[in-house]
């Protein structure tokens, strides 16, 4: 089973399970600061979930009015069905693994790992064991006695997540752990720590201003505007069926049109947009623009459309325009292409970008090539 399938099986899973997490209109005051707004929100038991959004959206404070860290002015928190009114952070059912992995230098790994097993009944012999398992958990058997701040980025921040994970808490909650790491680092512990929830089966909540990091990692991502949850969603809809024209462009790459309405039917909205023409868009395809927008837009993403070949057929609809700019990536390659007839209502043109797949025997196409572009309706969404 691919991994693509596996993850969309284990949402349909977790998609029926019980909540773990209910915030019911959650608001946060810092003085007449209004840093959380009518936060309404449940999060699954077993479900690996994302507050997304920019630096100042208030993510990071829900996820520490979750984890007990700051009080809310009003409305509710739930964990597991009890209310956390008043429950001081140690004595909820979390526990978080901070961005800068608060390991003590001068403790070994094994000692990091059982520091919270202090106070722990169990015997010598037993806390060992659990230090073991949980090292094994996330793939650092027999560094127990190494120095921790010998560790690499990705080894300290295994050693946080055990550390975390020995306490069996229902909830663990993520604050940006991954930014401190390099590119390959980082996406190698995305995959790890997807499998790691897995193995483990208990409610991840991750923050995260990184749209790849949560598309990749979440079962479901909340995206977050000044204190308020833009759009709830699963990743594909939420890359492919954006509520918002600000959504759409916070998440990933998206080409925005103006457009002009001309009449609306039970099956979508025909609109007519300057290099792509008369067209119909599905209503499924139909989202809200944002106050200040200037008019309805059309939005696409640069892998939606293609730059076809000299002799290349389509049975899709076909533009002409021309190639203004070429960034090169080794693996892709991205084009601006200026479309014949893209002059908006203003006058202004307006490239769009393109992204191809540099797969064997595709050439990389020269800056002022003339070139056609293949597109279709249903990629298309309206923003209005």
């Amino acid at each position: 089973m691919s991994t693509q399938s596996s993850a969309a099986a284990y949402r349909a899973r977790t998609a029926t399970a019980k909540p773990m997490i209910e915030c019911r209109d959650v608001q946060k005051y810092y003085g007449d600061y209004h840093a959380l707004r009518g936060i309404d929100l449940t999060i699954r038991s077993g479900e690996f979930f994302s507050l997304l959004g920019p630096s100042g959206c208030g993510k990071t404070t829900l996820l520490r009015t979750i984890a007990g860290f700051e009080d809310i002015s009003s409305g509710v928190v739930l964990i597991d069905g009890q209310d956390m009114q008043g429950v001081p952070a140690k004595r909820r059912p979390t526990n978080m693994v901070f961005q800068s992995y608060a390991i003590f230098p001068h403790l070994t790994v094994a000692e990091n790992v059982g520091f919270g097993l202090r106070r722990d009944p169990r015997s010598k012999a037993e806390k060992a064991a659990a230090v073991e398992e949980a090292l094994a958990m996330v793939g650092l058997k027999g560094y127990g006695n190494r120095a921790s701040h010998a560790l690499s980025g990705g080894q300290r921040q295994r050693v946080a997540l055990a550390r975390a994970l020995i306490l069996k808490p229902k909830v663990l909650l993520l604050d940006e752990p991954l930014s401190a790491l390099d590119r390959k680092m980082r996406e190698q512990m995305q995959v790890e720590l997807i499998k790691l929830q897995r193995q483990v089966g208990i409610t991840f909540v991750l923050v995260t201003h990184d749209q790849e990091e949560a598309l990749v990692m979440s079962d479901r991502i909340a995206v977050m505007f000044e204190g308020q949850i833009a759009q709830l969603d699963g990743p594909e809809a939420l890359y492919a069926h954006p509520t918002s024209r600000r959504v759409a462009n916070f998440i990933g790459v998206m080409n925005f049109l103006p457009a002009r309405i001309l009449g609306e039917s039970a099956t979508g909205v025909e609109v007519d947009v300057p290099g792509l023409g008369r067209v119909e868009i599905p209503a499924a395809n139909i989202s809200h623009a944002d106050p200040g927008d200037e008019g309805p837009s059309v939005g696409f993403r640069p892998e939606a459309v293609s730059l076809l070949g000299a002799h290349q057929q389509t049975g899709a609809r076909v533009t002409p325009g021309v190639i203004d700019e070429v960034v090169y990536y080794g693996d892709m390659t991205y084009y601006d292409v200026r479309l014949d007839g893209s002059a908006g209502f203003d006058g202004k043109a307006r490239p769009v970008r393109i992204a191809m797949r540099n797969v064997f025997g595709r050439e990389v196409q020269d800056v002022g090539t003339r070139a056609n572009v293949s597109w279709s309706p249903g990629s298309l969404v309206l923003f209005r």
